[in-house]
């Protein structure tokens, strides 16, 4: 029998014992700071950022988001900049709709120009959506059009007379595809832009249906959600009056700045600090 070789076995057991004890005893007092961290947390209303999710108007892409979304994400949001189909408010509505179901957790639903009528709709009995920014946009009421809305505020540039309709394939009878002419756009959309820019920006519009100016709007969602609006006071496409008659219904924080009425181009750092409002008030 080799008794020095069952003494070291013996010894070595006592030591792994000895070794796991002093560990499980370091643990204990780390699992319990731990916890008392994520206690503070809760108690602090510590929560999750919300995602935020643009959409854009007619007339225009998810490009015109890119000031914005460099911002946010740069302070460390999730941002979404799904397509705007511009096929018509019920179908607009229901896409977003879909999108913001495939998304977890708390949202900010920012809208420009007619993207503003598609969040109204999209949003509407929607849990997840905590607050809404429209930017230079439409907030209709329920049971209101587009053509209603700029009808009882002339002075919109976007009037048929600057308009190209086109067909497309499956349209229903009477509708096409409206451009804004691109020797106006400059000026009735970009106005306040460099012109080399505003003449990209005629070339690579988006052209909405002609049937989604004459849609009425469901029960809006700012009847239930706080609502933001980022107001251009130099906007040619939907007049000044109009924008703050329609925040002033939606009961929205109104912040006026001096742009055109593509304000998140020409002034992202504003539009941004607004959504950013929106999110710290309803964090």
């Amino acid at each position: 029998m080799n008794i020095p070789r069952i003494e070291q076995k013996r010894r070595l057991r006592l030591i792994i014992a000895a070794l796991i004890v002093a560990i499980v005893g370091l643990l204990i007092p780390f699992s319990q700071v731990a916890s008392a961290r994520t206690a503070e947390a809760a108690a602090a209303g510590d929560s999750p950022k919300p995602s935020i999710v643009l959409e854009h108007g007619a007339w225009a892409d998810t490009s015109s988001w890119d000031g914005v979304i460099r911002r946010l994400q740069a302070d460390g949001y999730t941002v979404y900049a799904p397509p705007n189909p511009l096929q018509g408010l019920p179908y607009d509505t229901a896409y977003l709709a879909d999108f913001l179901h495939s998304i977890s957790g708390p949202i900010v639903l920012v809208g420009h120009s007619y993207g503003g009528a598609v969040i109204t709709n999209a949003a509407t009995g929607d849990p997840q959506v905590k607050a809404l920014v429209y930017v230079d946009a439409f907030a209709p009421a329920q049971g209101q059009t587009i053509a209603q809305l700029l009808a009882a505020y002339p002075g919109s540039c976007a009037v048929p007379a600057n308009l190209n309709v086109v067909p497309f394939p499956g349209a229903p009878s009477g509708v096409g595809d409206a451009y804004i002419k691109q020797s106006v756009f400059p000026s009735c959309m970009a106005n306040g832009l460099p012109a080399t820019e505003a003449h990209v920006l005629a070339v690579t519009q988006l052209p909405i249906a002609t049937i989604a100016l004459d849609q009425q709007t469901g029960v809006p969602a700012w009847k239930t959600i706080p609502s933001w609006a980022v107001v251009g006071t130099a906007d040619h496409a939907i007049p000044l009056a109009l924008q703050l008659a329609m925040a002033n219904a939606a009961h929205a924080h109104i912040t006026r700045i001096d742009a055109p009425h593509l304000s998140m181009i020409s002034n992202p750092g504003a539009v941004t600090n607004v959504i950013l409002q929106a999110v710290r008030a309803t964090s």
